[in-house]
């Protein structure tokens, strides 16, 4: 259970995570307390644990796997085991109703696993199917679900009270979530792990090196999520103008109009 709910959360997690690490105004100014994280003692607590644990183990163990293996190879491996978690988005875009979506991704499932050979190659792009990405944290969000508050989950990473609720059916409708033999369970989950982890090491130092990295992938994940939720249908805020003195705005140094 441990190593299935790890695999899905670093797939899921991972590509949005990379996807936004290079937004530039993630980062709240600091200092400044985020609404969306009451419980950020316990969260930041987490993040060094996390930090500890993947400079000590996961990071040196991906450098050693990219090494290793042939990037053809990590791709082709990472479009196998994408394939297998494809059942998850076919799912979800049935239980938000996205009829066209379903019918796209279950044609880029058949056609990977079928000419694709088990979704090691990926002719789906090529035939103009898009790769969507549906969970049941999206699925929440959808349907009105709040995120909550924001959680640093031990070794899973970023999520939130919502997202963590969607682990579970996330993995239930995983492919690659429900292996019989424990022994390929484990395999697919570290395999899948190091394949995430290797995509990041390219760009970790763009929050490595920022004021505070805890803040930068807070703010990424959520507004990551928020994006995926909403199908990149995000409101912008209105920017608050500062009242005018009155006083100010009669004095005789202030600027007349024509």
């Amino acid at each position: 259970m441990f190593f299935t709910a790890l695999r899905s959360v670093a797939g899921r997690r991972g590509f949005a995570l990379f996807a936004v690490l290079l937004l530039a105004g993630c980062a709240a100014a600091p200092g400044k307390r985020d609404p969306h994280d009451p419980w950020e003692r316990m969260n930041r607590a987490t993040y060094k644990f996390n930090d500890t644990m993947d400079r000590a183990f996961v990071k040196p163990i991906a450098v050693g796997y990219k090494k290793a293996v042939p990037r053809p190879v990590r791709i082709g491996i990472g479009n196998f085991l994408g394939n297998l978690g494809y059942t998850r988005t076919m799912v979800n875009d049935l239980l938000q109703a996205k009829f066209k979506a379903f019918a796209s991704d279950t044609g880029r499932f058949v056609l990977n696993s079928t000419v694709g050979i088990g979704g090691i190659l990926d002719p789906a792009s090529d035939a103009g199917l898009p790769r969507n990405e549906e969970d049941f944290g999206q699925t929440l969000g959808r349907w009105g679900v709040k995120p909550g508050p924001y959680l640093m989950l031990p070794l899973l990473g970023p999520s939130s009270v919502r997202d963590t609720i969607g682990i579970y059916p996330d993995w239930k409708t995983d492919l690659k979530e429900n292996a019989k033999d424990p022994w390929m369970d484990f395999t697919l989950a570290a395999v899948a792990l190091l394949g995430r982890r290797v995509e990041l090491l390219n760009v970790e130092d763009t929050y490595k090196n920022a004021y505070d990295p805890y803040v930068f992938i807070r703010n990424a994940y959520l507004q990551h999520r928020e994006y995926q939720v909403t199908d990149g249908e995000v409101e912008e805020q209105p920017t608050e103008e500062e009242p005018i003195d009155e006083d100010e705005a009669t004095s005789p140094d202030s600027p007349q109009g024509p």
